[in-house]
């Protein structure tokens, strides 16, 4: 983002954030990401969120889509590569209430969906993100 900016980051501007905080991951985990595609969306579409249980479309901020590395023993054909899904405007509404420096609130989301390509569930990194504390 631009010093001094005054109006909200588009979808360029966060996917050069969700960029920069993959880059800045440990070496051990950037090598198996090369094949997950980054999508930026403003909103999950409601077949995502009533597949999760969620009625607000604010309340989801990222999600990991696919096969995570513990079962890509083989390839389906015609499916679908795995993907970071990060949703614009729950990202920037949860930024504005929650006074975390955007950069960090999408490190910490591309840090969860990269988990779960690894395979964690929310418990494990919940466990994780609670010893490192």
């Amino acid at each position: 983002m631009a010093h001094g900016q005054t109006y909200a980051p588009d979808a360029a501007a966060i996917e050069r954030l969700a960029d920069a905080a993959i880059a800045r991951l440990p070496e051990d985990f950037r090598k198996h990401l090369a094949n997950i595609v980054l999508r930026i969306e403003e909103f999950a579409d409601d077949e995502v969120l009533a597949s999760l249980g969620i009625e607000d479309a604010f309340e989801l901020t990222g999600l990991y889509s696919g096969r995570s590395m513990d079962k890509q023993d083989s390839w389906v054909s015609g499916e679908l590569p795995p993907m970071i899904h990060l949703y614009r405007r729950p990202l920037l509404d949860e930024w504005a209430d929650s006074g975390v420096a955007l950069e960090d609130l999408i490190t910490h989301v591309i840090v969860h969906e990269v988990g779960h390509h690894f395979g964690f569930s929310d418990d494990d990194m919940h466990a994780i993100e609670a010893q490192a504390e």
